[in-house]
């Protein structure tokens, strides 16, 4: 860049220079190939690269909340957007906008929770599952619910064994996880049927890989970007405009199961 002009502000996420491109000090091109996608949101979201099995674990989280079908809030604004005749840009921001506390945000909010937990037992000396007893008691007097655990669907969200499992191969299990770990005990004892779901365990894991809460929810939306982009264009492609939707009266016709491994 010219040195004629003098800077006012400053940014240490991308130098871009005359046929140069560097994220975060990397060329752009040696990452283009070698490094994942997982691996380079870790890297602009914290500034370094993680190490294969961790950006094999970012990958994971990414791919875990791609979609969701199409009774999600931000599938359905984007598909009602969408089948206003809206452009592909407008209708995946409608979806995009539609993510926030209460849908997308249970990641932050568990996460918050979880630190709680963890800093709670740091400073007692108390088992988790004792400080989670605790809080989540307290939570219930004051009409509060922990994030990331129970399911309008699913009794045993498949996702969330398999994020724990890569995140121990990683060798990021921590207090975090050992915390949500906890409170699913607490439930079970108590006989409540409210397993831990994706959400939290993105949150436990992002927590145990150094994120901020804040950022957790930007993480959801990049993860579930192509989703509803696949919404809006099926919506446009194969219903007429301006259609009532109900989320709940719809039939998958696309390909029947299928395995990576289909000859284990």
């Amino acid at each position: 860049m010219s040195d004629d002009k003098p800077t006012t502000w400053t940014t240490a996420i991308t130098q871009i220079e005359p046929n140069h491109v560097r994220l975060r000090g990397y060329d752009i091109g040696e990452l283009m190939g070698p490094v994942s996608f997982g691996s380079a949101v870790y890297l602009i979201l914290r500034g370094e690269l993680p190490d294969e099995k961790v950006g094999r674990l970012m990958e994971a989280i990414l791919v875990s909340s791609i979609d969701h079908g199409a009774t999600p809030p931000s599938a359905l604004a984007a598909r009602t957007a969408a089948s206003t005749g809206a452009s592909l840009s407008a209708s995946v921001a409608a979806g995009l906008l539609a993510i926030n506390r209460y849908h997308g945000g249970a990641i932050e909010d568990c996460a918050h929770q979880l630190a709680h937990i963890v800093r709670r037992c740091d400073e007692t000396g108390q088992s988790l599952d004792c400080v989670a007893e605790v809080m989540l008691d307290e939570m219930k007097q004051a009409g509060q619910r922990m994030a990331g655990f129970g399911h309008r669907i699913h009794t045993d969200d498949p996702r969330t064994k398999r994020l724990f499992d890569l995140a121990v191969e990683a060798g990021v299990d921590g207090p975090h996880m050992e915390a949500a770990r906890a409170v699913h005990r607490v439930f079970a004892s108590a006989g409540k049927n409210l397993p831990m779901n994706v959400d939290g365990a993105i949150a436990a894991v992002l927590a145990e890989l150094g994120f901020e809460p804040s950022v957790m929810n930007g993480l959801f939306m990049i993860a579930r970007l192509p989703g509803l982009i696949a919404h809006a264009l099926e919506e446009q492609a194969r219903q007429r405009p301006m259609r009532r939707i109900d989320p709940t009266n719809h039939t998958y016709d696309g390909p029947p199961p299928r395995s990576l491994n289909p000859n284990p």
